[in-house]
């Protein structure tokens, strides 16, 4: 099976590109963030005409979740208990959604990008995160093969940034946002990619301002983690850079892991 995670950038501005990359990739489930949909813009006439089963978090046209599967979708969940909220009145967003494919329990999740490293929104970013680290030690304690897949807005290593001295002041790589997507991973799951994907330079997001993609200034802020019994079926992962080439490309590329029966 195989299975991919990409924040697509708004999926009403990239379905096309969306379902082409689908019938050329032969993925069979895909994990979406920052839609950028409500429910009832959501294209999921498009998926489903491919074959593939969608469910959709989406409050407004900012943030948003889904799964796409063409091996079955069930127990849908949209966030999880004690979700921090943000906003004016506060609120929980569309960060995060879950479902059952193929007998595997994945997690499409986007993390807050915490701005600045004295903004508001870094605290709701670290409180959020905790928050999951918490879920994900109850869903590993369970036992079952799960994976967390998505956008989550830190450079856990420094050779996960183009330069590190140009982001020492700047969020993504602070030691508090390190220190949260680490106690994630010590709640049960690892990074299945990285270990397919250790060169250097392998990015998987470049901003679209000042040529980034084309001087090779980008981030390892993507990623999939799998619990153990997930983990050890794990064959092969990559990410597929060419996907944010050309006109119309999200910021981010594909990542994609296979996954034996």
């Amino acid at each position: 099976m195989r299975i991919a995670t990409w924040n697509v950038n708004s999926i009403r501005s990239r379905i096309d590109r969306v379902e082409a990359w689908l019938q050329r990739s032969d993925v069979d489930v895909l994990a979406i963030q920052e839609t950028k949909s409500r429910e009832d813009q959501f294209p999921h006439d498009r998926f489903e005409a491919m074959g593939y089963a969608v469910a959709h978090h989406g409050l407004n046209q900012w943030n948003g979740v889904a799964i796409a599967s063409r091996v079955g979708l069930e127990d849908v969940s949209r966030g999880f208990p004690d979700l921090p909220q943000w906003g004016e009145p506060p609120a929980a967003e569309a960060r995060v959604i879950g479902a059952t494919a193929g007998g595997i329990r994945l997690w499409s999740v986007y993390v807050p990008n915490g701005r600045h490293l004295d903004d508001p929104h870094m605290q709701y970013k670290l409180a959020w995160l905790e928050q999951l680290r918490a879920q994900t030690a109850a869903w590993a304690a369970e036992g079952g093969p799960f994976a967390l897949m998505g956008d989550w807005n830190i450079a856990p290593r420094d050779e996960d940034v183009w330069s590190m001295e140009y982001y020492l002041d700047k969020s993504h790589v602070s030691p508090p946002e390190r220190a949260a997507f680490q106690a994630v991973l010590d709640a049960g799951v690892e990074d299945v990619v990285r270990p397919h994907t250790s060169e250097p330079g392998t990015y998987t997001y470049w901003d679209y301002q000042r040529l980034a993609f084309q001087k090779r200034r980008g981030m390892r802020i993507d990623f999939i983690l799998a619990s153990p019994p997930l983990a050890a079926r794990v064959v092969g992962a990559a990410i597929d850079r060419e996907e944010r080439k050309g006109k119309g490309a999200s910021d981010h590329a594909p990542v994609v892991i296979e996954v034996e029966d």
